[in-house]
């Protein structure tokens, strides 16, 4: 249980180290913590209440309470939204961090380098794509000049 614990803690840092570079307000630390908390919850509703415990409504509840700390990450300004692909790092660590504690290695390692490849393509193809946008905006306001 303790290697699902520290699986799930170094999965849920590797996308947290990505927010962290990019800046983000949820980085390593808190995506680590989010991970490591669902593991442990979902592992002590599996193994600490014996036949009594109910490892799917646990599950169910983890969801739901993770969105409040994703909200967290969400800032709203007058024109733009920031934050939202923060929040959903935040419930994807969430989820690796249970899919860790119910034995689904190859799930979660696939879910984070899934996760990290869509971060960082997508990241840079929209990152280009806006700044050429940016560029011929520029070129225009220049030319209209």
């Amino acid at each position: 249980m303790v290697l699902r614990l520290a699986l799930a803690g170094v999965l849920g840092g590797v996308i947290g180290a990505e927010r962290e570079y990019r800046g983000k307000v949820a980085g390593t630390r808190t995506h680590l913590l989010v991970a490591l908390g669902s593991a442990l919850m979902l592992l002590v509703s599996q193994h600490g209440f014996g036949a009594q415990g109910d490892p799917g409504r646990v599950a169910a509840q983890i969801v739901s309470g993770i969105g409040f700390i994703g909200a967290g990450a969400i800032m709203v300004d007058r024109k733009s939204v920031h934050g939202l692909t923060t929040a959903a790092g935040i419930w994807v660590a969430a989820g690796i961090g249970m899919a860790t504690a119910a034995g689904l290695y190859g799930l979660a390692i696939a879910t984070t380098v899934l996760a990290l490849v869509g971060l960082e393509v997508f990241g840079i193809i929209l990152f280009n794509d806006r700044r050429r946008r940016q560029d011929k905006g520029e070129q225009n306001e220049i030319s209209d000049g």
